[in-house]
């Protein structure tokens, strides 16, 4: 069995750009307010997923290991 993330969206620092929807509808979805929520707490390991905390303009997507809380991105320092 594959890794699963934990999924959070810093919802004070989204800024609403949809990148994460454009990148993985299947993992996150904006509200009426346009704020991203992932759209389950935690989810598999995939390219998608990654791809869209990546390209969040604002680095407001958090994603770290389910079962040990390693980050996964933003990457440690």
């Amino acid at each position: 069995m594959g890794d699963r993330w934990h999924v959070e969206v810093d919802r004070g620092v989204c800024i609403g750009s949809g990148m994460c929807v454009g990148h993985a509808p299947d993992a996150f979805r904006l509200d009426a307010a346009r704020q991203s929520h992932p759209r389950a707490a935690e989810t598999d390991a995939g390219e998608s997923v990654l791809a869209a905390a990546e390209g969040c303009p604002v680095e407001a997507i958090l994603l770290t290991l389910a079962d040990g809380g390693e980050p996964v991105f933003p990457p440690e320092e």
